[in-house]
């Protein structure tokens, strides 16, 4: 590694996670890697330990072990380096190619727009990745809360994370204004009075390795189908190009594997060949009402940036909220888990808050090394714990007879049961 780490801690033990071989996807992961992790900022003083505590139990019970490298962002950061994202933080998750990281505020003035977004564009993760499960014992506001079990692929880098937008007021705006009515025509679209324009810009390059991020999960999971979310009845250059460049690679790219929804009943009757996938999608916002009434009739969901958003977390109210929802951002060769939830500042060293959503955002970063049997442990352990009734104080409030545990004594639980299972 080239960089000097005399600010970042450095593990004395274990290695890298590589490349088999540059240029593809496929990972060499040693028995001992050296993962970084950001604690983050406000409760990422409290659920980043608790969630090492968890993530590494698992490893020990499974034969293996994780030396954590503890790198700065937000906060700690500024209070080490004097900045908000350090070359140190970027060059070392780069470097050792998975990562975890807790929640980040973006100070007014920092220079970014979002440290999480800046993170994952300087890493190239355009994949936002939500597995949305229920845990036994998690309260829920619907009735069937087990009927959820989607995984969201989110669009990472384009849509509005490309951020080019103009301030009402200014003389940039009212050029983009005359160019858009004088030069390509527009002249009755706008109402007349200040005006914020933005741009959207969504392209073939990244719909389509979004879409197959997606596909490949789909057919290496088990999964029946990919949907396809978009406003394209309205947005047909944007959103309805995301529809078709989505269609155009399961058309071309995976043969007999994938087959469109058309294509199953116009041909099939209906009959889905075993160990297919079928693609088909649907307009965003009537997939929001399907969330709730046809919940269990869907699989992998692929979006374009605000569609995932706002699907991902509707998908998260079902099974309990944003506190157990875990979340990862994916590119080609790496990944940065962590969770969806803020950082919570005013809670920030209590030892209170429920660390779940972490936890499960480190079970991702444990597929992804390929580690299936610690990642089973972690989910079994935190269902187990919160089914007993040992939860954090939000979850204690919800149910009967619980016992209220501190953030710490949670992931001791957690521990102790992954001990058990083992």
């Amino acid at each position: 590694m080239s960089q000097h780490y005399d600010k970042v801690s450095v593990p004395e033990e274990g290695e890298a996670v590589t490349l088999v071989e540059e240029g593809a996807d496929e990972l060499d992961v040693p028995d001992h890697p050296v993962v970084p992790i950001i604690y983050g900022d406000g409760i990422g003083v409290d659920v980043g330990p608790a969630a090492q505590s968890v993530l590494e139990a698992a490893a020990q019970a499974t034969g293996r072990d994780i030396s954590w490298m503890r790198v700065y962002a937000g906060e700690s950061a500024r209070e080490m380096y004097g900045e908000n994202l350090p070359d140190d933080t970027v060059e070392a998750i780069r470097e050792h190619r998975v990562a975890i990281k807790g929640p980040l505020t973006t100070p007014v003035g920092s220079g970014f727009r979002s440290l999480n977004v800046a993170l994952r564009k300087k890493l190239d993760l355009y994949t936002n990745m939500r597995p949305t499960y229920h845990l036994e014992g998690v309260p829920s506001p619907v009735t069937n809360p087990g009927a959820m079990d989607m995984v969201n692929f989110r669009e990472n880098t384009e849509d509005v994370y490309a951020g080019i937008e103009w301030e009402a007021g200014t003389d940039e705006v009212e050029e983009v204004r005359s160019f858009v009515e004088d030069t390509m025509g527009f002249d009755d679209t706008i109402h007349e009075g200040p005006v914020g324009i933005g741009i959207k810009p969504i392209t073939e390059f990244g719909t389509k390795r979004l879409v197959r991020k997606a596909i490949d999960y789909a057919l290496e999971n088990g999964r029946d189908s990919v949907t396809l979310i978009h406003k394209g009845n309205i947005m047909k250059f944007t959103e309805g190009q995301f529809r078709d460049w989505g269609y155009e690679v399961a058309d071309e790219e995976y043969g007999d594997d994938v087959i469109t929804e058309d294509t199953l009943w116009e041909e099939r009757d209906g009959e889905q060949p075993e160990n297919t996938v079928v693609v088909n999608d649907r307009i965003a916002d009537n997939m929001l009402q399907q969330l709730l009434t046809r919940t269990d009739q869907y699989d992998v969901l692929a979006m374009p940036n605000l569609n995932g958003d706002y699907l991902s977390d509707a998908a998260g109210a079902q099974i309990g909220g944003l506190g157990i929802a875990p979340g990862a951002n994916i590119g080609d060769g790496r990944i940065l888990a962590e969770p969806v939830h803020g950082s919570a500042p005013k809670y920030a060293g209590q030892d209170k808050v429920n660390p779940c959503a972490i936890i499960l955002s480190g079970r991702i970063m444990l597929e992804y090394l390929g580690w299936e049997n610690a990642a089973d442990l972690v989910r079994d352990a935190v269902e187990n714990t919160i089914s007993s009734g040992t939860v954090t104080y939000d979850l204690e409030r919800q149910i009967e007879g619980g016992t209220k545990v501190a953030t710490s004594e949670f992931a001791e639980a957690v521990v102790d049961e992954i001990d058990r299972l083992a």
